[in-house]
């Protein structure tokens, strides 16, 4: 029954000592200016002969060092009947000494240039990695073969450094993802400028058609307090695939999916926007569902229509915050490979005729275009392929 089994177990400490950039990792040596014109002495009887000032970039810092990591892993290998055979592992990473920017330095301290760092961030990540593959052959004209793997990742922050938000829980990293998005919350377009002068303050100049966002603090006025955390994070935590192939006498065929799962987009305002200086296309579901004078939802996909950028409208927000996860049939391919008998005929060792098709389906909840593509429809998409072709072997 067992013919495979193996119970594995890993535990490190590792490093990283690659903190900062190539401009500012030294952080033991202090970065000083000595031309800083602004800050230079005038002499002579008419102040004509000017010598340059100093001014500090960076203070000196030898207690920064290097990021640590604690990772655990915990793996299964299991084969079954020699056909079966079943991967799993678990890992754990704790991660400390994260290099972050000192949240709030005091203007009373009298520092000058770039802010403090410091090691005072921890995060922690988990995940799962299975994959499983059966492969059998039932008889000498028929045979099978699967593969399924599936992937889970997930991090989050366990201290970032950051101001004490009392007043506005929401803001705050802790607790949520590495790659975790902040934006307003939209509720609606607004609706005329009655609703405007009723509403709080927002961004730049607005109207009727613009996005309505919500104040969380209730201040009377959108601002960075009001960014919230929204969506999944824009790196999937799920990746999954599978497929099969199989086989009868002559024949064979095989498809493989892939997708993904537990991650959002924000559709690009800016470089999908209609009309921008004269000469950005109109996509048609922008077109068939837009705020105007003549169709005034206040839920309509796209806001009103303007030839420059709005910039009430070119926040992140939920109101355009799409869900990424997609399920796409990668590959499929049908062959047919001629028979012995009638090769030994025409003196060839092999000859194989097939079909293939690439990214022929995509199942997704996003429909303007594909998913794969992101927040800009524009670019260039991902091609659908079908081939046909013949394998010879002499």
């Amino acid at each position: 029954m067992v013919t495979n089994l193996k119970l594995k177990s890993t535990y490190g400490l590792a490093g990283n000592d690659a903190v900062g950039d190539n401009a500012t990792r030294f952080f033991f040596l202090s970065d000083v200016s000595m031309t800083n014109s602004s800050r230079g002495a005038y002499f002579g009887t008419y102040a004509n002969i000017g010598y340059p000032g100093i001014s500090i970039n960076r203070y000196a810092n030898d207690l920064i060092t290097w990021e640590t990591a604690r990772k655990t892993n915990l793996s299964l290998e299991l084969g079954l009947l020699n056909d079966i055979d079943l991967q799993a592992e678990l890992y754990y990473e704790k991660r400390d000494n994260i290099l972050m920017e000192r949240a709030s330095i005091p203007t009373s301290m009298g520092l000058e240039g770039e802010t403090p760092k410091a090691n005072s961030g921890e995060a922690e990540a988990n995940g799962v990695d299975i994959s499983l593959n059966y492969k059998h052959s039932f008889n000498k004209d028929l045979w099978l073969q699967v593969m399924s793997n599936y992937t889970y990742a997930h991090s989050k922050f366990l201290v970032f450094e950051e101001p004490a938000y009392p007043n506005a829980p929401w803001k705050s990293s802790v607790g949520y993802s590495l790659g975790q998005t902040w934006g307003y919350i939209a509720e609606r377009l607004f609706i005329d400028e009655e609703d405007i002068r009723n509403s709080p303050t927002q961004f730049g100049t607005y109207m009727a058609g613009d996005i309505k966002y919500r104040d969380l603090n209730n201040d009377g006025k959108i601002t960075e307090m009001d960014m919230a955390p929204i969506g999944y994070p824009t790196t999937p935590e799920v990746v999954y695939g599978f497929g099969a192939s199989a086989g009868w006498k002559a024949w064979d065929f095989s498809f493989f999916f892939q997708g993904l799962a537990r991650e959002s987009f924000w559709i690009n305002y800016t470089d999908t926007s209609p009309f921008i200086n004269g000469q950005r296309a109109l996509l048609q579901a922008y077109a068939d569902d837009h705020w105007s004078e003549d169709n005034r939802n206040e839920y309509a996909l796209w806001p009103r229509l303007s030839p420059s950028v709005v910039e009430n409208n070119n926040k992140t927000s939920t109101w355009f915050m799409r869900d990424g996860s997609f399920l796409r049939l990668k590959e499929v391919q049908l062959g047919y490979s001629l028979p012995e008998s009638l090769l030994k005929k025409i003196a060839m060792h092999s000859l194989r005729v097939y079909f293939v098709g690439s990214n022929v389906l995509t199942f997704s909840k996003f429909k303007l275009w594909d998913p794969e593509m992101g927040g800009n429809g524009f670019k260039y998409p991902v091609q659908r392929m079908y081939q046909m072709g013949l394998q010879l072997n002499f």
